[in-house]
């Protein structure tokens, strides 16, 4: 008689977290917030560009150097990059996977539709597809120099300058710009509710709260393109 040796293997905490729906949104909530403080950090850095070239310059090369001697050059800031590019990653597949997920939860469309809610979605989704592709083209402009044609190295206020005297550069900009004020605020309301931080006491609060961070970030990034165009930075 044949013995069967297969034994019963529970799937691991973090397993059932990640298949469930609950672990996908924190995931996605906790992600959502990491890149949002980034988003901060890096909108104040970018105001230094009103303080003239040496200013930001300085500023550049500064975060090269973060931690020194105790951190090699440029080890904090590769830090930063994999801790926002794992991030990204884990933010995207969540709310790709529950995209599926509710899609094949209601294959058929409802007679009644939910305006608020379904213009929230798609703001969400297309939101998040814009900002992916405006990172990719970001990164190719004013790091790699890629796609950058005037690029010089280690000047990067003549290269943000360069990039907004350019009619394409501030459109690509500005519109992703807009996409992330609308991310964050849906984005900033929905995370505060799946962490269960949202209460009737507290709802206002947190809808000024992500109103205000959109308006900010959104006001803070278009900034710089503005003041190229109309000479205030040249």
């Amino acid at each position: 008689m044949a013995l069967d040796t297969r034994t019963d293997r529970r799937p691991s905490l973090a397993a059932t977290l990640w298949g469930s729906s609950v672990g996908k949104k924190t995931v996605m909530a906790v992600s959502g917030l990491i890149m949002l403080l980034y988003l901060v950090v890096h909108m104040l850095g970018n105001l230094k560009i009103f303080f003239g070239a040496a200013a930001f310059n300085h500023y550049a090369h500064w975060l090269r150097v973060v931690g020194e001697p105790f951190m090699h050059e440029e080890w904090t800031l590769w830090l930063v990059r994999v801790v926002l590019l794992a991030a990204a990653v884990a933010h995207a597949t969540s709310a790709y996977q529950l995209s599926r997920r509710d899609i094949r939860a209601r294959p058929g469309k409802y007679v009644h539709r939910k305006p608020r809610s379904s213009y929230a979605t798609r703001t969400m989704r297309w939101g998040g597809i814009i900002l992916g592709l405006f990172l990719v083209w970001h990164l190719l402009d004013l790091t790699t120099g890629t796609v950058h044609s005037g690029f010089r190295p280690g000047h990067p206020y003549q290269n943000v300058v360069d990039t907004f005297s350019t009619w394409y550069g501030n459109v690509i900009y500005l519109v992703a710009m807009l996409a992330l004020g609308l991310h964050v605020r849906h984005g900033f309301w929905s995370a505060a509710q799946t962490l269960g931080v949202g209460s009737r006491s507290r709802d206002r609060a947190l809808k000024t709260t992500a109103n205000a961070l959109a308006l900010v970030l959104t006001v803070g990034f278009v900034s710089v393109p503005v003041a190229v165009m109309t000479g205030v930075v040249s």
